[in-house]
């Protein structure tokens, strides 16, 4: 197997209103004819919403988990007023505000927000990991 990850899916209550959540963030649909499914170009990797029964049924595990998932998707800001910023932006959107930024015990700033379907985003700044003009991030040696 390859070291990499190529679709995070999120199991969605309300595909449409998760759409429309992302959307709020500023992002753009790809294929956007696909029906059931959204899906968004994320650099090299894509971001995907599904029905979370639907998603639960195809990879046959019960759809009721809830509580903290053990995961958390992560938004790497080239600078400390874009995690600000993104804060707001989500906040706008209909985010709810886990912990706002601020000084994090490994150099950096940070914060988290939770999507309409309580999936928890990091939006954080790392001086140690530069985020090069495509958006890619590379972990240094």
């Amino acid at each position: 197997m390859e070291q990499r990850v190529s679709i995070v899916t999120l199991g969605v209550a309300d595909l449409k209103r998760s759409r429309e959540f992302y959307e709020g963030l500023g992002w753009r649909r790809s294929m956007a004819k696909a029906e059931g499914v959204v899906f968004f170009q994320a650099g090299g990797m894509a971001l995907a919403l599904y029905p979370r029964h639907e998603l639960a049924k195809d990879a046959h595990i019960a759809a009721d988990g809830q509580g903290f998932s053990g995961m958390a998707l992560a938004y790497n800001a080239r600078s400390r007023e874009e995690v600000d910023s993104v804060l707001a932006e989500a906040a706008a959107a209909g985010a709810k505000i886990l912990k706002p930024a601020q000084e994090a015990f490994w150099g950096g700033y940070s914060g988290y927000f939770s999507d309409l379907d309580g999936f928890s985003w990091e939006v954080a700044w790392n001086p140690s990991f530069p985020i090069a003009q495509d958006g890619s991030l590379h972990i240094p040696d």
